[in-house]
């Protein structure tokens, strides 16, 4: 086996760079045909999702093969091979293997456990075969893939440890809370009518939407996906089907919209985003506190009580103080006559704020000393740290700063009217729609960022072991399959070896009768049999180990086979064996 899987996914790249690298139909095909008509590749197959693009090969130089694959990315990406190659991971052999496996089995998803990938990893099959790209390998690696797959959705409770991505995204437009009564009662659009398109409609029918209109550039399908949503058993959701140009109409309607379509541009620009909001009042939000204010603490004060709990402080209080003590009100620990009081202040107003510490104003009168507060320093103390701090202004120019800066607060931001959910990649609605008031956008991005804190389920430990024995298996049959054409050249040379003895009988006992002539020849043959059977089946089992792919060559090396009649037999095995299978 010489598998080869050159790719990137989210887990590997920023969601910018696999937005720019995403591979349409089209340019699948075209990957698929270029790699294979490459030197180092006889098979190929490309599995591309909303958050991976993989290259699968079977190629006869490993070094060669990574150059190939990963300069081929690039060319139909579109994405330079110096930017891509940092972002690029490489598995081979059995490595190569256990990746396919875990991403069948939704382990490498970004929600781990969803299922979808199947269905994705059935497609790819579909398409290397029906371009004649899946040879032996692929076809039997794609296959199993699917029942790992399969296996570890219904032995183990994956399904458990994550939802689909189309499940995990409405969970995060509806703040984590239950997707049912979020949804309840909503107008939601969806646009495209794909498989995740389709997906997510039937989700959003399933939770309770009220209406649900879908939206593609084939009216056609999206007729029928709105149909299937309206004669479902299972959902009472009024849908129906509008061409793509009513899409901004729509919005303005909709209380939610899902997009995944195929587009290589945005389908919802910032601008239509914000026409859509446009007039729409946000529902008003309060804490438990009291009414919001403008600071967003969402707290009342008292009429005259500062902030942070201190007496208030003003120019009023410390008559005299040159200081405009209103700038730095609301610090807490603020002295008057402290080092808080003048940080950052030029070097002129310091000395008139240290010669009024000092019981003098500027024009030469007395103050009276202020009395002390709970948490200041003492006008002495006060006066010895103005004075260190005057011989710093004098060598910087400025006093320094020294307090924390104060933590900034979020903007308040008014409940959404409109929940975005972005399912496709590259994106179909602009990012910039998130900092829009009344707006709730959720694309792959920061699906990725909620998935990474997400937490992993105990039966992922079970889907593991099932991948590694599938893994070792897959190895060991693939390993006992690649010795039988040397045994069945093995074999049909001893067949050859008992017809040309048997044609010499002949010649040397030409009376020989038929009845005596059949006995002797399977006697010979017999012979043959036994000889070769023990030494065949260790082989085929010593091959299936580690390591057994030297057995191989070691029997061709120790019959003298000739290698055109070995490849033969295994050129003639893989051709019955795609007249057999057909698509998958």
């Amino acid at each position: 086996m010489s598998l080869l899987v050159v790719g990137l996914s989210h887990r590997s790249a920023p969601v910018s760079v696999l937005e720019r690298a995403s591979l349409p139909a089209d340019a699948q095909v075209k990957l698929l045909q270029d790699t294979v008509a490459a030197e180092p590749a006889t098979e190929a197959a490309v599995l591309a999702t909303c958050n991976r693009i993989e290259l699968y090969a079977d190629v006869d130089k490993f070094h060669a093969g990574v150059a190939e694959l990963s300069t081929l990315l690039a060319q139909h990406s579109g994405v330079g091979l110096e930017e891509l190659t940092p972002y690029l991971y490489v598995h081979y052999e059995d490595r190569a293997v256990h990746h396919l496996f875990s991403v069948a089995c939704g382990l490498d998803s970004m929600v781990v456990g969803e299922g979808q990938i199947l269905g994705q990893i059935k497609d790819s099959l579909a398409r290397a075969q029906e371009l004649h790209s899946a040879g032996r390998l692929l076809n039997d690696l794609f296959q199993q893939a699917l029942r790992v797959g399969k296996r570890a959705h219904s032995e183990t409770g994956i399904d458990r440890a994550g939802q689909s991505l189309v499940t995990f995204g409405l969970e995060q437009l509806a703040g984590g809370g239950d997707v049912q009564e979020w949804a309840k009662g909503k107008k939601a659009l969806v646009i495209g009518a794909g498989s995740m398109s389709s997906l997510a409609a039937a989700t959003l029918a399933r939770a309770g939407v009220a209406e649900l209109v879908v939206a593609n550039r084939t009216f056609d399908r999206a007729e029928r996906l709105a149909q299937i949503l309206s004669e479902g058993d299972d959902t009472d959701v009024l849908a129906r089907a509008v061409p793509m140009e009513s899409v901004p109409v729509e919005l303005t309607r909709a209380d939610v919209a899902v997009s995944c379509t195929g587009a290589t541009g945005l389908v919802l620009t910032a601008e239509a985003v914000a026409r859509a909001v446009e007039g729409r009042a946000p529902a008003p939000s309060a804490d438990a506190d009291g009414p919001v204010t403008p600071g967003g603490s969402g707290r009342t004060a008292a009429p005259d009580a500062p902030q942070g709990g201190l007496p208030a402080t003003g120019p009023g209080t410390d008559d005299g103080c040159p200081l405009d003590l209103s700038a730095v009100q609301g610090t807490a620990g603020f002295s008057v006559l402290g080092e808080a009081a003048v940080a950052g202040m030029a070097a002129a107003d310091l000395e008139q704020h240290a010669a009024w510490v000092d019981n003098g104003t500027p024009g030469g009168g007395q103050r009276a000393a202020a009395p002390a507060r709970p948490g200041t320093l003492d006008p002495a103390a006060d006066t010895d740290a103005i004075a260190a701090l005057a011989a710093t202004v004098a060598t910087v120019g400025r006093i320094p700063e020294r307090r924390r800066p104060e933590p900034a607060e979020e903007p308040h931001r008014p409940e959404p009217v409109l929940f975005l959910l972005d399912l496709a990649m590259p994106r179909d609605i602009d990012a910039a729609a998130h900092r829009l008031a009344g707006v709730r956008l959720v694309d792959i991005e920061s699906l990725a960022e909620a998935s990474a804190d997400a937490p992993m389920a105990a039966d992922v430990d079970q889907v593991r072991r099932i991948v590694s024995d599938e893994v070792a298996a897959f190895g060991a049959a693939l390993r006992a399959a690649h010795i039988t054409p040397t045994v069945v050249a093995l074999r049909t040379m001893a067949a050859d070896v008992v017809a040309s003895e048997i044609a010499r009988l002949d010649g040397r006992l030409p009376g020989l009768d038929d009845k005596h002539r059949a006995e002797i020849t399977q006697t010979v043959r017999r012979v043959v049999d036994k000889l070769l059977h023990a030494p065949t089946v260790r082989v085929k089992q010593l091959a299936a180990e580690p390591g057994g792919a030297g057995y191989a060559d070691a029997l061709r090396t120790l019959f003298d086979l000739d290698p055109e009649t070995v490849a033969a037999v295994s050129r003639a095995e893989d051709s019955t064996t795609q007249r057999d299978r057909g698509p998958a």
